[in-house]
C-alpha cells in the first residue's frame, strides 16, 4: 500500500528509498464466491503459494484428520492453538497445512469433507503507513496541533495536563520498533511476568524472554531487527514519542508503555502469525496487564474466521483493536477492505486527512464501515537510520492510513490515562462522540469527524 516518506534528519540528512506496498493480482478465480463476506478485493488478495489455514469441527479423530490430509496432498506445517483459543473453549485451534497446488484451487476440494468447519487462505497483509521537541515547535507535527483546526488537538490536552500514563499500554501489531530510539525509550514497555535473559517462559505463554514483546515472523524474542523496522517505529512515535524532552516529536500520549508483535517481515506479514499477534496481548490483558488497545496499521487479504475470532477474543478481554481503513482510495462500504470491515465492537477503523482537512486522496472510506478521520498525509515520526551493523535514532514524514491510526490508538491511550478504569467500550465511544464534523467526511465514515482529544 502507498506510503510516502520524506526525509528529515535531526543530526543529519540521510535518505529512505520511497517504497510503494501494494497488493499483487492474483490471477487464480477464487473459490469464496459463495462466502457472504467475499469481495473483489479478496479474490485478489496475497497470499502465501499453496498453504491453507484448516479449521476441524469439533471431535474430528487425529486418524481421520491424517486421511483427509493424506487425500488432499497436504502436509502439516504447523497447528496453532493458542493460549487464548483454549480459554475461548477451543481445544482444535487451526490447521496451517502446505500443499501441492495453489491455494484456492484446493480450497475447492476442501468442501468435499464434513468435517471441515472452513477452510481458508494463509493471507499476506501489509502496511496501509505545550513541547520544546523541535517537530513540534517548527510546526513539522501538525497532527497534534492545536493552532491547525484539522489537528487532533492534543497540545490542548496537554496544556489541560492530560499527557498520559506509564500504566497504560498499547500493542503494536506491524513491524518491529526502536525501542531504544532516542525519543521512544522511555516509553517502552517490558512484559512484567518475564525475566529477562534466562531462558525461561516464566510466564508461561510459550514464549521464552518475550520481554519488549514477540518476533512472530522470525519467531524470537528480538522485536527490532534494524532499519527495516521502520515502519512499526513511526506508528511507536505517533503513539508515545516522549514529549517535553527537547528532542524530535512529541505522541499523542507523552506517558505511555508501548509493546511490540512483530508480524510483518521482508514480504508482509500472514493470517497464521496476525493470530498469534492478537492472540499475544489478550493473553497479556488477562493475566492482568492493563492493556488498551492495539495499534493495526496494515491490511490485505480476504475475510478469515479465523481472523475474526482472534479479534474476537481480544474484544472479550476489553482490548481495542484499532487498524487502518486501507489506501485503495474506495469505498470500503461496496468492497470490504479487512481487517478494518470486520463486525467485532472493538474495532475503530479509521481514515487519513490531510493538514488542510480533505480526505487524503489514497484513503479509503466508508459511510458504515470507517469509524473516524485522523491526521495520516505528511506525518512525521520516529525512524531507525543508518545501516544494520550501526543504527541510530531519526525522524521522516510518512503518509497513509497507517499514520492515522496511531493517532486513533495515542488518543485511546490519552483516554484511559485520565479516565482510570474506564471500558473498551467506554474509550471507543469517548474518541466517537468527541468527534468534530469535517465537510470532506460527511457520508464517508460513521461520526462524519475527525479526531479531537482536547477533552480527553
Amino acid at each position: 500500500m502507498k506510503r510516502v516518506y520524506s526525509n528529515l534528519s535531526f543530526a543529519a540528512a540521510f535518505s529512505i528509498a520511497f517504497v510503494a506496498c501494494q497488493q499483487n493480482d492474483i490471477l487464480t478465480e477464487s473459490s469464496t464466491s459463495g462466502n457472504p463476506h467475499s469481495s473483489a478485493r479478496e479474490a485478489s488478495a496475497n497470499t502465501v503459494p499453496n498453504e491453507l489455514l484448516i479449521k476441524f469441527k469439533n471431535g474430528v479423530s487425529s486418524s481421520k484428520k491424517d486421511e483427509i490430509l493424506e487425500k488432499l496432498g497436504a502436509k502439516l506445517k504447523e497447528k496453532i492453538l493458542t493460549k487464548m483459543m483454549e480459554k475461548a473453549g477451543d481445544n482444535e485451534g487451526v490447521t496451517l497445512v502446505e500443499l501441492p497446488m495453489a491455494a484456492f484451487e484446493a480450497l475447492s476440494k476442501t468442501k468435499d469433507f464434513d468435517e471441515i468447519e472452513y477452510a481458508e487462505p494463509n493471507y499476506i497483509y501489509t502496511h496501509d503507513a505545550a513541547s520544546n521537541d523541535p517537530y513540534f515547535t517548527n510546526g513539522s507535527l501538525w497532527g497534534m496541533s492545536s493552532a491547525n483546526q484539522y489537528g487532533s488537538q492534543a497540545a490542548t490536552a496537554w496544556a489541560a495536563g492530560n499527557t498520559g500514563s506509564s500504566t497504560v499500554y498499547i500493542g503494536i501489531i506491524d513491524e518491529g520498533y526502536m525501542y531504544t530510539h532516542e525519543d521512544l525509550a522511555a516509553n517502552a514497555g517490558v512484559n512484567p511476568f518475564e525475566i529477562a535473559g534466562n531462558g525461561i517462559d516464566d510466564d508461561g505463554n510459550g514464549l521464552r524472554d518475550d520481554v519488549y514483546g514477540w518476533d512472530f515472523d522470525g519467531n524470537n524474542s528480538s522485536v527490532f531487527d534494524g532499519v527495516g523496522d521502520d515502519h512499526g517505529t513511526h506508528v511507536a512515535g505517533t503513539i508515545g514519542g516522549v514529549g517535553g524532552n527537547g528532542k524530535g516529536v512529541a505522541g499523542v500520549t507523552w506517558n505511555v508503555k508501548m509493546l511490540g508483535a512483530k508480524f510483518l517481515g521482508s514480504r508482509g506479514g500472514t493470517t497464521a502469525n496476525a493470530i498469534k499477534a492478537v492472540d499475544y496481548f489478550t493473553g497479556l490483558k488477562l493475566k492482568g496487564l492493563n492493556i488498551v488497545a492495539t495499534n493495526n496499521s496494515w491490511g490485505g487479504g480476504g475475510f478469515s474466521q479465523a481472523l475474526q475470532d482472534a479479534i474476537e477474543r481480544a474484544n472479550t478481554a476489553g482490548v481495542l483493536f484499532i487498524c487502518a481503513a486501507g489506501n485503495s482510495s474506495s469505498n470500503n462500504d461496496a468492497v470490504a477492505n479487512y481487517p478494518s470491515n470486520y463486525p467485532n465492537s472493538n474495532i475503530i477503523a479509521v481514515a487519513s486527512i490531510t493538514s488542510a482537512g480533505g480526505l487524503s486522496s489514497f484513503s479509503s472510506y466508508g459511510a458504515t464501515k470507517v469509524d473516524i478521520g485522523a491526521p495520516g498525509s505528511a506525518i512525521t515520526s520516529t525512524v531507525p537510520v543508518g545501516s544494520k551493523r550501526n543504527v541510530t535514532s531519526g525522524y521522516a514524514s510518512y503518509s497513509g492510513t497507517s499514520m492515522a491510526t496511531p493517532h486513533v490508538a495515542g488518543a485511546a491511550a490519552l483516554y484511559a490515562a485520565s479516565h482510570a478504569g474506564a471500558s473498551a467500550a467506554d474509550i471507543k465511544n469517548a474518541i466517537l462522540n468527541s468527534s468534530t464534523p469535517t465537510s470532506s467526511l460527511a457520508g464517508k465514515c460513521v461520526t462524519g469527524g475527525r479526531l479531537n482529544v482536547s477533552t480527553f
